[in-house]
């Protein structure tokens, strides 16, 4: 015969005249959490109590109840209800739903509370979504929905973002096959479509991270930091139909510009409507771009302009913001810590200190007709407007000169240059880098890409010379004696007059890079030191020898060569293929003499500037190199595009460099063509800290197409 099943029986339930009602001690909530007691009391103001409270009979010694109640579980309701009783909203005798317990049951009043706070499950954060989302398909807004449920509105704001995540990837992640993280980097873009086919992609590799999702969402788009978004304006670009994404849940930095063809057009409308301003000064030409190489005005001449004064107000502000910051930086000199509102206002000082720094320069009316602006977008993204700069058809002619012409005349001092009477001609435009496709095999890396690369290290050749006097003596005397003693053909890796060497090939980034920024302020230093009169003998001659030593060093950097180059193999006039080889071998005998180190020099490999120029197979073998065999299988399946990101991130502070980059392995390379017989001095063999300069060895292969 089966067993009889025992029937459960469930507390009563009942209303309770609230001024009967005591707190337990057997309550094990002792720490506050959670919504507080304020806005609890709130809550139930507004839509009433929706929980009883479980209560327990309070006995006397005899083990007679007493018409008191204690709340083991339901303590926070009971303090909620008590503050509303003490305003007075509530009656101290209004009846409270409560559950009775049995005082015989065997079950403890701390287990009744203990299991009340264990046992309850928190709402799901896609429940809590679908409901946020009911009550603003109802009319109720982010504000008033964070105002009901005591909660930010970041919080609201961020639970509505999930619908912007296709349903596909939604009921995924209801059968818990993402994490919350996962769906929440998805919210980036609202493209559905995207974002599955993003999911997809994941599937293979073993990596799916939420920045790696956000990451390939974001590939094509560009940064809120970037120099072209902070010159628009991210108001201006979203009030032409431009898209930005957003990330609610990461720190975004301002998100992401998606239209990046729109924002180059607003970019380049607005450097052109600010070309037309400078134009009413009456220049002769304008260029303007986004951004223009690294040393495009080099060869240019530029006007001794004299620079705006200072009006008597604006001097008097001058010194009394000088004064200012001198008296709270002696006040403040032995503090370990600035006070936050003294460290604000140090800043604000050095800021307005720094704009009376950049003060305009006046040019005279006849010099601007005859030069030009280089317009672009400097790297904080505000407006650079390089005034006074002199395209050589523009020069003066000096009178005597054999161009002029049977007729003209004119003193010593006159030139027969004549202003032209013509609207300044504004050009608009820039290049861009080109792009490798995929390939299968390891093949040589292009020659544009060989050439870029050797132009950045030829940029930190220089920084390292023009710090290192002694090298560039050596350097220099080399160059000579080779000159001198072994009439040495074109290849040499050091101009010995100085002629400045440009660079036709190079990356965008060149001109941003720590060593072009090192040259060009060592550059402007000099330049102003140097006098504007014909008195530069007199002034060399008064140079102590460390000064001189040091601007011999910074001019002779201006002739180091290391660029790769395709050499001419059929007798023409420029440089043959055994003279570039010699100059690469010159180059990295000079490197290792001043210890040249690329990566402590600020280049590491990115997208741009090598990852994405070159074929999977570099890009695999770079990794290989930097971090194992292991290190492949987060990438090799990828695409080329997400694999250069990956490979960028992998490599970052590995210090890896590509082959142009690195010292050949030879410890010693030749000075001199091999068909030379005579050695050079023996001075000139052992210096200290130099290599010998007639050691043999092969000259490394420069890879090319």
């Amino acid at each position: 015969m089966a067993k009889a099943v025992q029937k459960i029986t469930l507390s009563a339930s009942r209303d309770i005249p609230f001024n009967r009602l005591v707190l337990s001690q057997s309550n094990v909530r002792r720490l506050k959490a959670g919504v507080s007691v304020e806005d609890l009391a709130e809550d139930i103001a507004r839509r009433g109590l929706l929980q009883s409270l479980n209560v327990r009979p309070v006995l006397d010694a005899e083990g007679a109840e007493t018409g008191q109640f204690e709340i083991p579980a339901g303590g926070r309701r009971f303090r909620a209800l008590e503050r509303l009783v003490k305003q007075k909203r509530l009656s101290k005798t209004a009846p409270i739903p409560c559950i009775v317990r049995d005082p015989e049951t065997e079950v403890s009043a701390a287990e009744d509370s203990l299991a009340e706070n264990v046992q309850r499950v928190s709402l799901h954060p896609l429940d809590q979504f679908r409901a946020f989302k009911a009550l603003r398909d109802q009319g109720a807004g982010e504000e008033e929905i964070a105002a009901r449920f005591f909660v930010p509105p970041a919080v609201v704001k961020q639970r509505l973002r999930l619908a912007s995540v296709s349903e596909k990837l939604l009921g995924i992640y209801a059968e818990d096959g993402m994490t919350l993280e996962q769906l929440m980097a998805f919210t980036v873009t609202s493209d559905g479509a995207r974002q599955e086919q993003v999911w997809e992609a994941l599937q293979q590799p073993y990596n799916k991270e939420p920045y790696l999702i956000r990451r390939q969402l974001t590939e094509s788009a560009v940064r809120a930091s970037d120099r072209r978004s902070r010159f628009v304006g991210l108001d201006a670009y979203e009030a032409a139909g431009g898209v930005l994404l957003r990330d609610l849940f990461e720190e975004d930095g301002g998100g992401w510009l998606q239209d990046v063809a729109l924002l180059d057009r607003l970019a380049t409308e607005k450097l052109a409507a600010e070309a037309e301003k400078i134009a009413a000064e009456g220049w002769k030409w304008i260029e303007v771009a986004v951004d223009f190489r690294y040393g495009h005005a080099q060869h240019l001449p530029r006007l001794d302009g004299v620079v705006v004064e200072l009006t008597p107000d604006e001097q008097v502000t001058f010194d009394a913001l000088t004064a200012e910051q001198v008296k709270l930086e002696s006040e403040y000199e032995g503090a370990d810590e600035l006070r936050d509102e003294v460290d604000a206002r140090l800043g604000e000082i050095e800021e307005a200190l720094a704009a009376f720094d950049s003060r305009p320069v006046r040019y005279e009316p006849t010099e601007i007709a005859r030069a030009g602006v280089f317009v672009s977008i400097d790297a904080d993204g505000h407006l650079a407007a390089d005034r006074g700069y002199v395209r050589p058809e523009d020069e003066p002619m000096q009178v005597g000169s054999e161009d002029l012409q049977e007729g003209e005349t004119g003193g010593a001092a006159e030139t027969a240059f004549a202003p032209p009477a013509q609207r300044t001609v504004i050009t608009i435009g820039g290049d861009q880098p080109g792009d490798d496709g995929d390939k299968d095999t390891i093949k040589p890396l292009p020659e544009r890409l060989v050439s870029e690369l050797t132009a950045h290290r030829t940029l930190a050749l220089r920084d390292a010379v023009a710090n290192n006097p002694q090298v560039a003596l050596t350097a220099l005397l080399h160059k000579l004696c080779l000159d001198t003693f072994q009439h040495s053909a074109p290849g040499a890796c050091l101009e010995a007059s100085v002629r400045h060497v440009f660079f036709p090939a190079q990356a965008v980034d060149l001109k941003d890079s720590p060593s072009a920024k090192a040259v060009a302020d060592r550059h402007e230093a000099w330049k102003a030191e140097l006098p504007k009169d014909h008195a530069l003998w007199d002034w060399l001659a008064a140079l102590d020898d460390g000064r001189r030593a040091a601007l011999l060093a910074h001019c002779v950097s201006f002739g180091v060569n290391a660029l790769y180059e395709k050499g001419d193999r059929y007798g023409g006039p420029g440089v043959s293929a055994h003279g570039v080889q010699q100059r690469i071998a010159q180059a990295d005998r000079l490197a290792r003499a001043v210890h040249l180190d690329m990566v402590e020099a600020g280049w590491r490999p990115t997208v741009d500037n090598y990852l994405g120029r070159v074929t999977k197979p570099r890009i695999l073998e770079a990794v290989r190199e930097a971090k194992g065999d292991q290190a492949l299988q987060l990438i090799d399946h990828l695409k080329k595009a997400e694999m250069a990101k990956e490979a960028e991130r992998l490599l970052d502070g590995t210090g890896w460099l590509p082959d142009p980059l690195r010292l050949a392995d030879s410890a010693n390379m030749s000075d001199t063509p091999a068909e030379s017989a005579e050695e050079l001095p023996a001075f000139l063999a052992d210096g200290e800290g130099h290599d010998s300069l007639t050691d043999e060895a092969e000259p490394p292969a420069i890879a090319a197409e």
